[in-house]
């Protein structure tokens, strides 16, 4: 490990390291507009210059030299101020300075380093360059005049999302960034290169003009829109939130987001629900909370009551409907609203057991049944850097494009049993091999046909568990630690023939399946759920109260209130706890906290944050399973009440997946 001095300073850095990391491991600011810790070194930006003895004299590169022993580093000599000071004057040659109408202005890179590292004047007279616009989508907005040719977006959409649709054309001062033949960038994580972008070139479109950043509360909280459990900051403006963006969790999203998570969030003022209904002759009519409900009391169901439990609901309302349903001598829940059934009996069999970190450590990866590119984004980029260290990945479904190599066995399930000859190689080779099963595979009843492949592929070792099961719903790991998974799934519940149902914000489930129920939506969307209601109970999104959420791999994480919910609506727990009174179940909680303290009695695992452990003891299923698979996600960006509500959503889901064009004005 190479020992060097940063001015005066002695650090010890890991061999390997570069100058720049080296200085900022002694606590020094370097600036820079190219380099990005997360992206491969282009060193073209040439703002990070350092002096360095021993060496030529004149100022260097720090991102791109490699910090050896013996080296003293100079970050504040008048050498390296007036480098640094050249660098930014020549990058202001052409800048348009407009940010009076930049939308990055109060968050860029250009004006803060403009201010602490420029000199204050210019000496270039000559007349600026201008650069057409560029189409990138729906979801990116450019201003080309603006770039500094940084090529962070290059190396992002090359590196981390895999679609190599961003590039640069021409060379010197014509050199201009561009989408392929500017088309839309096709990416579902395309929006974060609006986060990389150090000068206003990319602008998140459906946020410009709306708002200044010192205009806006900041709340952290957690997505919903997979079960990733991507850590977010939720940005609003009175009763609004106008931006979502990721927070940094090394650990699950590290510092990027896909386009759903980030600009879903026009569909939380669509279709709302803002007050309660009730169905009188056939027609849901306005009505107060009191008349509502005493129409659920009047149907005088007994015990014969249920709950399901929608994809973006929190641990706090599952738990208020259960301890509910319990006083009414109840226990039907369950949260796989589309049909899924599987053994839920050990959680460890139904988790993502490598932790999304750990995916990166594989080296053979086997999937079954998963599109996981739009199934978890997020887990796809994992597999993408596991593949770079040398991964070798198989699958068993319909051929799609993962973004990364892939040995793609067939579309049949009777594989499980008799998996090639290359594959068993690879895997007995492998020192952390995984297999990831996915709802498609789920859906037709391959647990146990994979949980055989454990003791074959020997998944399972000391220090390392490679069984991975990828949920897509935010609450369904929550929902399964709550009890909201019966023996038989969904069927089972409908067998039942419930008088009373109440549905959770579940928007997927079959009418025909409850025809002969009272229904009764608590939910935030008019959408699919509320349609089939005799009852709608207007409740709060996840932005509009605070709430408990564990993500696929039993990661538990809370998030915050932003806004409050419109009109009469009102947080889900406290719903429940006023329909009880009503019912003569009182319950016994009157506060959020008296709530969440009753839920850790219940469940210990879901009182305290962080990622729980499980014992690994998986039910013996014995079952084997063919037939083809079908994924289960047909549009990316519509898979839920909040997106199918998002204009920008609905516009991705056009253009991107349906090829419908659209025409823009110029600006």
């Amino acid at each position: 490990m190479p020992k060097l001095t940063v001015d005066g300073i002695e650090v010890e850095v890991p061999a390997g390291a570069t100058v720049l990391q080296a200085c900022e491991a002694a606590g020094k600011e370097i600036p820079r507009f190219c380099y990005h810790e997360r992206l491969s070194i282009a060193g073209n930006c040439r703002m990070c210059l350092v002096e360095v003895k021993p060496g030529p004299p004149k100022p260097q590169a720090s991102c791109a030299l490699p910090a050896a022993d013996g080296q003293q580093i100079s970050t504040m000599s008048p050498m390296v101020k007036k480098a640094r000071e050249g660098v930014m004057e020549f990058l202001l040659i052409n800048h348009p300075l407009d940010c009076p109408i930049c939308d990055q202005g109060g968050e860029c890179d250009l004006q803060d380093q403009s201010i602490a590292y420029g000199k204050g004047h210019s000496r270039f007279l000559e007349n600026k360059r201008a650069v057409t616009e560029k189409y990138m989508g729906p979801i990116v907005k450019t201003v080309m005049t603006r770039c500094i040719q940084c090529t962070r977006c290059v190396r992002f959409a090359e590196e981390v999302a895999g679609v190599e649709e961003i590039g640069a054309l021409y060379r010197g001062e014509n050199m201009q960034i561009t989408s392929y033949l500017e088309h839309a960038v096709t990416s579902e994580l395309s929006g974060n290169v609006v986060d990389l972008c150090p000068v206003g070139a990319l602008t998140s479109k459906p946020y410009a003009f709306e708002a200044r950043p010192w205009e806006l509360k900041k709340t952290a909280a957690i997505d919903v829109m997979d079960a990733v459990g991507t850590n977010i900051r939720l940005d609003s403006r009175g009763r609004q939130v106008l931006r979502v963006l990721p927070r940094i969790n090394e650990e699950v999203n590290e510092e990027w987001a896909s386009d759903k998570t980030r600009h879903a969030v026009d569909g939380l003022i669509r279709k709302r629900l803002d007050r309660p209904y009730v169905r009188k002759g056939g027609k849901l009519v306005e009505a107060t909370w009191a008349e509502a409900f005493e129409a659920i009391a009047a149907v005088n169901a007994g015990t014969s009551v249920a709950a399901i439990a929608g994809d973006l609901v929190d641990a706090e309302t599952m738990y208020a409907a259960k301890a509910l349903l319990a006083k009414l001598g109840s226990s039907l829940l369950e949260g796989r609203q589309t049909g899924l059934d599987y053994d839920c009996s050990n959680i460890a069999a139904v988790n993502f057991n490598t932790t999304i970190a750990g995916i990166e450590q594989a080296d053979a990866i086997l999937i079954v049944g998963s599109n996981v590119r739009w199934e978890a984004p997020l887990v796809n980029t994992r597999i993408r850097k596991a593949v770079k260290r040398g991964a070798k990945v198989f699958a068993i479904g319909p051929e799609i494009d993962f973004t990364y190599k892939v040995t793609w066995l067939g579309n049949d399930l009777e594989l499980l049993g008799k998996l090639p000859q290359a594959v068993t190689d690879a895997f007995g080779k492998a020192e952390r091999p995984a297999l990831i099963v996915g709802g498609g595979a789920l859906k037709a009843g391959a647990q146990g046909a994979s949980l055989a492949l454990v003791e074959t592929l020997g998944l399972v070792k000391e220090g390392w568990n490679g069984y991975n099961v990828l949920h897509m719903a935010a609450s369904r790991m929550a929902g399964l630690m709550l009890g909201y998974a019966q023996p038989g799934g969904i069927a089972a519940v409908a067998a039942a023939a419930p008088k009373l149902l109440f549905l959770l914000g579940a928007d997927e489930v079959d009418p025909a399946r409850f025809a002969d129920s009272f229904k009764v939506y608590a939910g935030h969307h008019g959408d699919r759920g509320a349609a089939m209601a005799d009852v709608i109970l207007p409740g709060a999104s996840y932005a509009e109260k605070p709430g408990t959420y564990v993500n696929l791999e039993g990661r538990v994480q809370r998030g915050d209130r932003a806004v409050f919910p419109p009109g009469d609506a009102r947080e889900d727990w406290a719903i429940f706890r006023a329909l009880s009174d009503v019912l003569g179940a009182r319950l016994t909680f009157d506060s959020f906290d008296a709530l969440r303290a009753a839920m850790a009695a219940e469940v210990p695992a879901l009182g305290q944050e962080g990622l729980a452990a499980y014992e690994w003891a998986p039910p013996s299923l014995g079952k084997a399973a063919s037939g083809p698979i079908g994924y289960p996600i047909a549009d990316f960006y519509l898979t839920n009440a909040i997106a199918r509500a998002s204009e920008t959503m609905q516009r991705c889901s056009a253009e991107l997946l349906h090829g419908q064009t659209y025409a823009e004005a110029a600006e």
